[in-house]
């Protein structure tokens, strides 16, 4: 049968035999190369556009142009692009690509030469569906391995592993004229049959007493891409057979995916992230959703799952928020996408509470431990030492960011000790169990929130949870209790940092607390404790609530009074301050300062007192006190008369100007606004117990303006005359 031909160079294309000739010799070249070569070589002079490219070399694939400058770069290497001043293809910013060789077309009744032994076994499986968001990964993957002998992929069960490897090797696949070989490792049951597995891929008998060494002999002269997949429960001899290969041979690369490093010498590790997710989408309409690759990978899968199923505005706040509990993990996005069908977008959302009962429609043909999310999870699971599942179980506790110290406190016993603790916590990020960040002065570690929420079972039926949780509770006690006399050199935004990323462990704590199986002494303690935060997050509405619940709960303690009446009366400073700036009822504060000064006085803490009277003043300004008001101000005055704190005196003179200048007496209002600007309230901060929430010295210029605007109001003239001046 005849073939159309392109030659050009000492070149020859027959396109419909897949099939690129230099001087007679077949070249080994990848499929989605021989399209690109074969778009541009027939429109030869013509600007083909990035989308005209990819349409042809990618029908049914959505991918970024990154795979497409991958694959024009090994298309030129291949026909020696630029050599001695030989030029192919040509790139025109912003609008393609060019070739640019003259062509000649022609016919080919037989075969120009025998084809070059192309390796029957480049077995890489082919993917069944389109990969999305791994692009950018897949080019810098790719060329690392141009330099790079030894690569391995780490990253939990369901991450996409296996998917980035081969689309990898399948880019580098020009530079291996001895193909590329996949390996899957997950099936072995031994860890001896390793060496065995790669040679019976690639076609080389290694039967003897020393396998290892007859794979290597069989290697030595060959130019080939190994690819190691899913090496973690072989650990030991995939890493021993990845480094004598590289070792003993010149031209053998080595791609491998696990869940840990193989930990060989010259090996590049590489973990891939989750896909990217919305950091804010209450509000997201659907386009914006989509510019994320999680959302995009839930949408095709949904949309190829459920024909009737299409993502609008309304609905993409609910998708996010599936994409965000399930941490971008595509294993569990496509999961859950098979199930929109069956439970709609809203019902599928509120089933991932009960994740691993709801995720378990896998493909037929995926290999079992990939057909459902518990069966990937226990893959992970069952490769864990005895102490190794004991941590990770008991961290699962913490629902965000936590330290080494924190672990060590809170899953550390009798049982398991404080160095084992620790030692299990760094292999456990090592396995890819938990991930770590190293970017601030503190390191932070977290479980991803499948993970959590499969260990979190573990910890129940181990019949631990209750005693973890009571640690938990107090461990965020006694972390948050010196919050607000923490003095921060960097200010309000540096200590919101240190404090605001305990907020999710904070609620679960009190959850803990306040429930039928918790202590509602150790919810009341850590409600006061952390008051703090709420303010300073702005989070006012749920500071009334909770102190709500902890004042109901509080009671009576003979046995301790003192301790009583001072928690009495840092709950009512923060119910009063929660009613009077968070939830719209301001009204009702009086009461609550009222208290909070009573109590004060009784314990003779002088900064309660001084919270009070500032929250009492306000309150009469809210209610048209303004004879009261001034009051109130005159005796926080008072109180802060000898005081050597800067904060408090400049308090102290907004306040009493303020009220001063709603009685009306403008002049001596504008003595104590002046003299704000005066204190110094230096570089170190603290949320102090007298905090007014905003800025004084922006807020009193307000004042400032006002007193300027009446006094040209009475004298305009005069005022007009000395400005000219």
């Amino acid at each position: 049968m005849d073939h159309e031909t392109y030659d050009f160079g000492s070149f020859q294309l027959i396109p419909a035999r897949r099939l690129l000739l230099d001087n007679g010799e077949s070249l080994p070249l990848g499929s989605r190369a021989l399209d690109i070569l074969a778009v541009l070589v027939e429109r030869a002079g013509e600007t083909v556009s990035n989308e005209q490219i990819m349409a042809r070399a990618w029908p049914t694939t959505m991918v970024e142009e990154g795979s497409l400058r991958v694959h024009i770069g090994a298309l030129r290497k291949t026909l020696s692009d630029g050599r001695a001043g030989t030029r192919f293809i040509v790139n025109v910013p912003g609008r393609g690509y060019t070739f640019v060789a003259p062509v000649r077309r022609g016919e080919s009744q037989t075969p120009t030469a025998a084809p070059r032994a192309v390796p029957a076994a480049s077995n890489l499986p082919r993917p069944l569906a389109s990969i999305i968001g791994r692009a950018d990964t897949i080019a810098a993957l790719t060329a690392q391995l141009a330099r790079r002998r030894l690569l391995t992929i780490v990253g939990p069960g369901g991450i996409g592993k296996s998917t980035v490897s081969v689309a990898v090797a399948e880019n580098a696949s020009v530079s291996f004229p001895d193909g590329v070989w996949f390996v899957a490792l997950a099936p072995l049951a031994d860890p001896a049959m390793v060496a065995g597995a790669i040679g019976s891929n690639l076609g080389l008998a290694v039967s003897g007493t020393d396998p290892l060494r007859e794979l290597v002999s069989g290697l030595r002269d060959k130019q080939a891409l190994i690819v190691l997949d899913n090496c973690e429960h072989v650990i030991d001899a995939a890493a021993a057979a990845a480094e004598e290969i590289i070792r003993a041979t010149q031209r053998v690369s080595i791609l491998a995916t696990s869940r840990e490093p193989l930990r060989c010498a010259g090996e590049l590790v590489h973990r891939l992230a989750p896909l990217g997710i919305p950091s804010t989408f209450a509000e997201i309409t659907a386009h914006a959703a989509l510019g994320h690759a999680a959302v995009q990978l839930f949408n095709e899968r949904a949309s190829a799952s459920d024909e009737g199923y299409s993502l609008g505005d309304a609905d993409a706040p609910t998708v996010c928020e599936i994409c965000r509990k399930l941490d971008g993990l595509p294993l569990a996005l496509e999961l859950a996408a098979a199930q929109v069908e069956a439970f709609g977008l809203q019902g599928l959302a509120e089933g991932l509470n009960d994740r691993f009962a709801l995720l378990t429609k896998g493909r037929r043909t995926a290999i079992q431990r990939q057909q459902t999310l518990r069966a990937t999870l226990d893959w992970s699971f069952d490769l864990l030492s005895e102490t190794e599942r004991i941590v990770l179980s008991r961290l699962a506790v913490f629902a965000g960011d936590f330290t080494m110290e924190a672990a060590r406190a809170v899953a550390s016993d009798e049982t398991v000790s404080g160095i084992e603790v620790v030692e299990g916590l760094a292999n456990l990020a090592t396995k890819s169990l938990i991930t770590t960040d190293i970017n601030g002065d503190v390191t932070y570690h977290r479980l991803l929130e499948t993970t959590r929420a499969y260990a979190l079972e573990k910890l129940a039926d181990h019949g631990e949870i209750t005693r973890l949780r009571r640690r938990h509770a107090e461990f965020h006690r006694d972390f948050f209790e010196p919050a607000e006399d923490t003095e921060v050199a960097g200010g309000r935004a540096e200590w919101v940092a240190i404090y605001g990323r305990y907020i999710d462990d904070l609620r679960i704590a009190l959850d803990w607390a306040f429930s039928a199986e918790g202590d509602s002494r150790v919810g009341v303690a850590l409600t006061v404790a952390a008051v703090p935060l709420w303010v300073h997050l702005s989070l006012l509405g749920e500071c009334h609530e909770r102190v709500e619940r902890a004042l109901a709960a509080l009671g009576d303690d003979a046995d301790d009074a003192t301790d009583t009446t001072r928690r009495r009366m840092r709950l009512s400073s923060a119910l009063g301050w929660s009613l009077m700036y968070g939830i719209g009822r301001a009204r009702e504060a009086g009461r609550a300062w009222t208290i909070t000064l009573e109590l004060a006085k009784t314990l003779s803490d002088t900064h309660y007192q001084l919270r009070a009277l500032w929250g009492l003043c306000i309150d009469q300004f809210n209610n048209g006190g303004v004879r009261e008001a001034l009051e109130f101000a005159r005796a926080f005055a008072d109180l802060v008369a000898h005081s050597t704190d800067p904060t408090e005196l400049m308090m102290a003179d907004r306040i009493l100007g303020t009220a001063l200048h709603y009685f009306g007496d403008q002049n001596r209002a504008g003595y104590h606004i002046d003299r704000v600007f005066t204190h110094d309230p230096g570089t170190v901060w603290r949320p102090r117990a007298v905090s007014p929430g905003f800025d004084l010295l922006v807020s009193s210029r307000y004042f400032q303006g006002f007193r300027l605007l009446r006094r040209f109001q009475r004298e305009p003239f005069r005022v007009s005359v000395l400005t000219l001046r």
